[in-house]
């Protein structure tokens, strides 16, 4: 999953509910390792921060996020979940699903690339919206 070289901001308690979930081994067995990786390695080059310091326009879990794809007036509104949470007629995605991990800790106004059949497509985050937990 390519990015834009911003640095990613995550809630402290948001990594350890995460961190917890990768440690499950009958969990990470439902995820690919591609995705697993990915998230890792977006937390290795993250910042943590406390819930008070946490940036109301940065994705987080429970985060309800518009998404544009690039060059196209088509928007979506997803919301980033724990897995056992997903529902894609709700749409609420799991953040272990490539479109979770590729929004996770990102910004409004950036711009990400997730995997869609036949290639990748990018998205910009246009509005995000956090509620006050």
């Amino acid at each position: 999953m390519q990015k834009t070289k911003h640095q990613l901001v995550f809630r402290k308690d948001d990594f350890e509910i995460l961190q917890a979930c990768l440690l499950e081994d009958e969990r990470v067995s439902q995820f690919t390792p591609e995705v697993v990786e990915s998230l890792l390695a977006d937390f290795r080059k993250g910042k943590l921060v406390s819930k008070e310091e946490f940036p109301a326009d940065v994705v987080r879990l429970n985060s309800r996020v518009i998404v544009q794809e690039a060059n196209k007036d088509k928007e979506m509104e997803l919301t980033v979940v724990m897995p056992d949470e997903a529902d894609i007629k709700q749409r609420k995605i799991s953040v272990m699903a490539p479109v979770g991990v590729a929004l996770i800790g990102f910004r409004q106004g950036q711009e990400v690339m997730w995997p869609v059949p036949g290639g990748q497509k990018k998205f910009r985050i246009k509005e995000v919206i956090n509620d006050n937990e």
